[in-house]
């Protein structure tokens, strides 16, 4: 099990925001708003010899920003945010190890095939990653969010989906969007279905708030699943965590 930083990015700044409050017409909840530049998260990703961690551009205005952390580190991070067949290769040429898609893939509520096999295409299908963001349905289905999570889709998160997904690209990405962002603890429910289900290496994210709960990902997940800490991270002003310590566990 791995740890697997990220950089998240708002108006060109990183910052760690609650999952879901990104929106057109407001401000977004956030947590945390770095007073240092991306390229300062990057170097210190690439000291500690953590490769794919996630860029994540959350909105417009953050092409520069992703461009910064992506050659302060090249090769090492996973860029996502507006990914298409159209601008893959070139985030790749930018020094992006992997590119990131749901909103492309997933449009209209539903799994856009064509989509999905123009941008494996675009990007090869060992540079592509899928984020599968997901929350539960009135049947208690895990099913993919798109459009800032304001959207749920019909794709449900499954043993069937995830294989047929897996030709398309070489790791899953899964935030759980009701609870990413809010301190409150890991999704349980999701990490065991992943746990027991995934084909790929997969990150999950959403709800890290302490030692314990990385520990329950572990168990969980049958030390299948990798992680990813935001807010709860000292790094983002958080106390639950130190990177220090995710180093520390990350290296044994």
């Amino acid at each position: 099990m791995r740890f697997r930083p990220c950089i998240d990015l708002h108006d060109g700044r990183v910052k760690q925001i609650v999952g879901g409050s990104l929106r057109d017409d407001s401000a977004p909840q956030t947590n945390f708003t770095s007073a240092l530049p991306p390229a300062h998260y990057a170097e210190l990703y690439q000291r500690d010899g953590l490769d794919g961690g996630h860029v994540i551009m959350l909105g417009p205005g953050n092409e520069t920003a992703a461009t910064e952390a992506l050659t302060a580190y090249p090769g090492g991070l996973h860029l996502g945010g507006g990914i298409t067949d159209d601008n893959a290769a070139r985030w790749l040429e930018r020094s992006a190890g992997a590119v990131i898609a749901t909103s492309f893939v997933f449009g209209s509520g539903q799994l856009q095939r064509d989509s999905l096999e123009r941008l494996a295409e675009a990007a090869g299908r060992d540079r592509l990653v899928l984020d599968l963001s997901c929350a539960p349905d009135d049947d208690g289905r895990y099913v993919v969010a798109t459009d800032r999570w304001q959207r749920l889709t019909d794709f449900e998160v499954c043993a069937a989906n995830l294989e047929m997904l897996a030709a398309y690209c070489f790791e899953f990405l899964i935030p759980s969007t009701r609870v990413e962002g809010r301190q409150q603890g890991i999704d349980t429910r999701l990490v065991t279905l992943l746990g027991d289900t995934t084909p790929l290496p997969t990150t999950y994210a959403g709800g890290v708030r302490s030692m314990k709960d990385v520990d329950h990902i572990e168990s969980l997940g049958q030390g299948r699943l990798d992680y990813t800490v935001g807010s709860a991270l000292d790094l983002f002003g958080g106390s639950g965590l130190r990177y220090e310590d995710l180093v520390t566990r990350h290296r044994s």
